[in-house]
């Protein structure tokens, strides 16, 4: 299954992002202006932006999936 793209994120949504083999769970806060999200970790119930997942790049298993 191909991973989906940052334009069809959701606010309210729960998705998983698998980069580098770590995965992180989280649900979209809200979107921002600039293309990046607010998003709140589901396990840690830690508050970040989106591009912080992958701020140092996009591995080979790189993939975003709704939960």
């Amino acid at each position: 299954m191909a991973g989906l793209s940052f334009d069809v994120l959701r606010a309210g949504r729960k998705y998983r992002l698998i980069n580098f083999g770590e995965k992180s769970e989280f649900i979209i806060e809200k979107i921002l202006v600039d293309g990046d999200f607010k998003v709140k970790d589901l396990v840690t119930l830690e508050r970040y932006h989106l591009k912080d997942l992958f701020a140092y790049g996009r591995g080979k298993d790189f993939l975003l999936e709704e939960i």
